[in-house]
């Protein structure tokens, strides 16, 4: 059994080196943060060429250049060919534009991180309508929903090689919480989609296409500075976070989650009577106090 195990193993290992490997790649968000260490770590485990998506496409290039410059580690590797294109993922128009270049400069991607995203803490009532509530949706879920339709077909058409959408939610997504409303929205239609998305790909016999979700708890990026994190939920740094999502994403997970307290807070929701949870979730694990010093990046 123990050389069994050893030779499943060993088989997974190959399976999930073999999807970075040769890929072409495309992140969103990609010049800062969590973004730039997916962009990193593509460049190290082999992939043969990158879609840098930002707005800010000064701080892209600079990492763009450095990419260049990467060897892989991966046996056989070499530097990735890396672009950077000037895509506002809130514009549906600007997408299909992105998707068009980076199809000629590149190819189709084999890989999507759907990582772009914004955050705004106040109470409802205290959104600007247009600043707030319809840029948030349209960054966090609709941007992710249009580039995913206008790349899945090619990925699906594609059954050389196995292809991966990873898109990172939030555990805002999974339980409702204060000073967030526009922000849990948006990650909740996200984890909706992106799940059904997964199904429907299973269902249709497109499974080498797999869709992980990633729905972490607070990360400090510097998005959600001010915010506290809940009782015995550290918040996490930009590596352990990408490490997770990425081992996820290389396997086909499709859903992980980070740290294990946001399992047992979706856990606890789900039996509880909604007014025991308040209670649970406001005075024992103060989940509902968890944005009530929440500044953010200030933008």
């Amino acid at each position: 059994m123990a050389l069994n195990r050893t030779r499943q193993q060993s088989g997974t290992a190959r399976v999930e080196q073999d999807v970075m490997r040769g890929a072409t790649v495309l992140i969103t968000g990609a010049a800062r943060g969590m973004g730039e260490l997916y962009a990193r770590r593509a460049a190290r485990e082999g992939a043969a060429a990158i879609a840098l998506w930002d707005i800010d496409t000064e701080r892209a290039e600079v990492l763009a250049a450095e990419l260049a410059q990467t060897p892989a580690t991966v046996r056989g590797g070499s530097s990735p060919r890396v672009r950077v294109f000037d895509v506002n993922v809130a514009d549906r128009e600007a997408i299909l534009r992105g998707v068009a270049e980076t199809r000629s400069e590149l190819g189709d991607p084999d890989i999507l991180i759907n990582n772009a995203g914004i955050v705004r803490g106040a109470l409802f009532w205290e959104h600007d309508a247009e600043r707030d509530i319809e840029l948030t949706m349209r960054i966090n879920t609709l941007g992710p929903m249009w580039l995913t339709r206008a790349v899945l077909p090619a990925m699906i058409a594609d059954t050389s090689r196995p292809k991966r959408i990873l898109n990172i939610a939030s555990a805002a997504g999974t339980l409702a919480n204060p000073r967030m409303s526009v922000y849990a929205s948006s990650k909740w239609a996200m984890i909706g989609w992106a799940e059904s998305l997964r199904l429907e790909l299973e269902s249709e016999g497109h499974r080498h296409v797999a869709v992980t979700t990633f729905c972490p708890s607070f990360i400090s990026t510097g998005m959600f500075a001010g915010a506290r994190g809940p009782l015995m939920t550290p918040i996490m740094t930009p590596p352990q976070a990408v490490r997770a999502a990425w081992n996820g994403m290389l396997a086909g997970t499709p859903m992980v989650l980070k740290p294990l307290t946001v399992k047992l807070a979706m856990a606890f929701r789900g039996v509880l009577p909604t007014r025991a949870w308040d209670i649970v979730a406001g005075r024992v694990f103060r989940v509902y106090s968890s944005m009530d010093k929440f500044t953010g990046r200030g933008e």
